[in-house]
Formats: structure tokens, sequence, C-alpha cells
């Protein structure tokens, strides 16, 4: 598999090799050594979680507080998805920036996006199908929302979503600047001294 980081640091594209014959496709998804060898940590995997979503659906800006928050693998077992990883941790140098990765069931990439990172996608597809390995099991209290309709982030949405549907609660979130006023968001100091933290365990 390739890993390649994104344009927000601590996370990651990964591209498996796939191996086709007449009788279909192998691939590894998800290679624990691979991937401790590029983020300097291994991943204590607590929690797996899969949703299903009609085309058009909006899911996130989701993040947790840290500590633990929740470091995320996500790939699409079926259909597709554009997956959003975005920067709010305060003080960062790419506070507020944002990349994406196209997840389906095609080219089968995943994506890794570490502690305090914002996570958002929009589905491609009808029954776009997406698993998430976790590093904490789910904690009402510690998460929180950014609206991704917020303008100051400014995530685009590609034409193929068609009519976007969000929830509720998502819709409500505050906008970046307002959830950095209400003291929400982490820093970027908190989140570097996390990352050093899980390294030493590994060592």
């Amino acid at each position: 598999m390739q890993i390649r980081e994104l344009k927000v640091p601590d996370s990651y594209e990964i591209t498996p090799k796939q191996l086709t014959d007449d009788r279909g496709v192998f691939l590894e998804w998800y290679r624990f050594d691979r991937l401790e060898a590029t983020i300097g940590h291994s991943l204590q995997l607590a929690q797996a979680n899969t949703s299903v979503s009609k085309r058009g659906v909006v899911r996130g800006i989701h993040f947790a507080d840290i500590p633990p928050s929740q470091a995320k693998y996500v790939s699409c077992q079926f259909g597709a998805v554009l997956d959003y990883v975005v920067d709010i941790r305060v003080g960062s140098p790419t506070f507020g920036h944002w990349d994406t990765v196209l997840l389906d069931s095609t080219d089968r990439k995943a994506i890794y996006i570490a502690e305090g990172l914002g996570h958002a996608f929009v589905a491609l597809t009808a029954d776009a199908t997406v698993s998430y390995l976790v590093t904490s099991t789910f904690d009402a209290g510690r998460e929180h929302g950014i609206n991704p309709l917020d303008e100051e982030i400014g995530l685009t949405f590609p034409p193929e979503a068609g009519d976007l549907l969000l929830s509720p609660k998502d819709t409500s979130a505050p906008g970046l600047s307002e959830a950095a006023a209400m003291g929400l968001l982490p820093t970027w100091a908190d989140a570097r001294s996390f990352y050093a933290s899980l390294g030493q365990q590994g060592s």
C-alpha cells in the first residue's frame, strides 16, 4: 500500500494494492505496521462503526475532546463518498484548512485522521457504506460538531452529490470562529503533546 500525507498535517491517504484475477479482488485495506511506521505510534483500536447514507447526505464536521479524542481510519465499502479532513486545532499552521480523499469501492482507498482533527463526508451514491476504525469508544459528552456549511471553512461539495441532506444536529452546530470562542476546539499544542505521549507509550 501507498501512504501519502494530506495538506492537513497528521492526516493521510492510504491506497491499497489490489490483486485481481478471474475470481475477483484481494487487498490489504489496513496494516497496523505500515501505519505505525508513518505516524510514529500504534493504533489502539477500540470500536468499529458503519454508516449507510443516501446520496447527498453530509455527516460532520465532527471531532472529540483531547484527550483521548478519537483517531479514525475510514474506508468506503460500497458506493462512493468524498471525505473531508479539517484542521480545527487552534494555533496550527493550517488552522481552518481542509483536504479531501475520494473513498469508493473501486480504488478502495482509506483515510487516516488523527485525534483533534475535524471529519466529514458527503455521499456521492445511494447506500454509500462507510466503515470507521476508531481509537476510543463513543462518549457523547466529549463529542462536538462544526457546521459543515460554515462559510469560513468553505467546504465545497461536488455536483454529483446532488441536493445536500444534513441532520438538525449538524446544521445547528456552531461555525469555526464560534466554536473557538466557546472553547470547544483543541489546540495545536495539546494535540502535539498528545501525539508525543502515544509514541512514548509504544516505546
